[in-house]
């Protein structure tokens, strides 16, 4: 059994309706990165420990509904989709709206100040007069990482709708691609194996199919069960499983040459 610590981590479906149905930001990430190199991901990850700073709560909305893990969780899902694809839930601070395009276009320095690492959230409200919206993002699902695998990340996934002119963009560090995406897109270039999706991704593809909307999207957040693979065997094969009441029917991945 794998008794290193759990990693926290976040990630985010950033949603917009079309005429073709709801559609979800995705990234490509770097082939360099040492977790799912190549892969189709929603933009996510780490939480920082100065996500955790008690500061952040005046710079939240409806802070005081969340404890101090969840808002650093929140936090970290707006940092991360700010980082990775250039989507900010963010608003001036005392206004109720999200953040102009042209605001946007004004805060592109920090995008390269977080990913180098030289920027808190903190800084970045205080600088900015800034309050980020963690109330605009649904929580949507809870992974871990399977014990068998030598580092094992603790994921919460949220779901928001995207600013409606804030148009998405891959950062050309972590991620070297991106898409607007709907899920039957995605799931076919995955079957046609024009793309690399992760099993955690695809499940989470697949439960999104079965919405019509962005609102449809976000009503399903809240009823979360915590959802851990783990390796099943037949004969002389191998499989990825998760539990049956976890809401994603009962998958089974062929990973006999390899997790």
């Amino acid at each position: 059994m794998n008794n290193e610590a759990l990693i926290p981590a976040a990630t985010v479906m950033m949603l917009r309706d079309t005429a073709d149905g709801p559609e979800v930001f995705m990234v490509v990430r770097h082939h360099e990165i040492d977790f799912a190199s190549g892969a189709l991901v929603f933009p996510g990850g780490k939480v920082d420990s100065t996500d955790f700073d008690p500061s952040l709560r005046a710079h939240c909305g409806s802070a005081d509904v969340y404890d101090d893990k969840e808002l650093a969780l929140r936090i970290a899902s707006i940092r991360e989709s700010f980082e990775e694809c250039g989507i900010l839930l963010a608003r001036e601070k005392g206004e109720s709206d999200f953040i102009s395009a042209a605001r946007l276009q004004e805060l592109e320095g920090w995008r390269d100040r977080f990913n180098n690492g030289d920027a808190t959230m903190l800084e970045f409200a205080e600088s900015e007069n800034l309050e980020f919206a963690v109330d605009a993002l649904g929580f949507f699902a809870h992974w871990i990482t399977p014990e068998m695998m030598p580092k094992r990340f603790d994921t919460y996934f949220y779901m928001a709708r995207a600013p409606q002119d804030h148009i998405g963009e891959h950062d050309g560090s972590e991620s070297v691609d991106s898409i607007w995406i709907t899920a039957k897109q995605a799931l076919a270039d995955a079957d046609a194996k024009k793309r690399t999706v992760i099993f955690p991704t695809r499940m989470n593809i697949e439960k999104f199919a079965k919405l019509e909307s962005v609102d449809d999207a976000l009503s399903q957040c809240g009823d979360v069960v915590t959802v851990t693979p783990f390796i099943e065997k037949e004969g002389e094969k191998s499989f990825l499983r998760i539990q049956a009441n976890a809401g994603y029917g009962d998958p089974k991945e062929d990973v006999t040459r390899g997790f």
